[in-house]
């Protein structure tokens, strides 16, 4: 699965002339690198070959506005596993948006979502509220909308894949969040 992802991602916006961006999979650690020599392109990569990390990878990218498409790693605050209740709050609140968009993509390939509080270390699982936000932001999206990049890779994946149209929020319960 995480090929196709990639081949789908790749499909959409690897273009030199437009966004000039691969998915890549193989990497210890996900990041994201932006070209910087002359006819290179931008870089999202994601662990081993993990469809989860993919979809999360191209999440991630897909909330970065333009500017921060030009930092690497989008210039994100982040704390590694082992945060404390501060840090994993933080946490929660920075990855609203890129795990509903996760949910939808995931929803657009048939896989299921599980919600990452990404603290394994410290014992923290996901909070309620973290779920419910998310479900809130997936049905925000539903409703009113995503970005163009977002839209076009997730019925992108959707086509890819046979599945509907996964901007319907009916698709979407809360109870279903692990």
């Amino acid at each position: 699965m995480a090929e196709l992802i990639v081949t789908v991602f790749d499909a959409c916006f690897s273009d030199p002339r437009t966004l000039n961006t691969r998915l890549q999979g193989g990497a210890e650690e996900p990041y994201y690198r932006p070209a910087v020599e002359v006819g290179a392109c931008h870089r999202v990569e994601f662990t081993r070959d993990y469809p989860a990390s993919a979809l999360h990878e191209a999440a991630h990218w897909c909330v970065a506005g333009a500017a921060r498409r030009q930092l690497p790693d989008y210039g994100y605050w982040y704390a590694p596993d082992g945060r404390s209740a501060e840090q994993q709050a933080e946490f929660e609140r920075v990855e609203i948006k890129p795990q509903a968009l996760e949910w939808i993509f995931s929803q657009a390939c048939g896989l299921k979502f599980r919600v990452s509080a990404d603290n394994l270390d410290a014992g923290l699982g996901p909070s309620e509220s973290f779920k419910r936000n998310i479900w809130s932001q997936v049905r925000h999206y539903c409703s009113q909308g995503v970005n163009p990049r977002a839209e076009r890779f997730a019925h992108a994946l959707a086509q890819a894949t046979g599945r509907p149209d996964p901007l319907r929020p009916e698709l979407y319960l809360l109870e279903s969040l692990s």
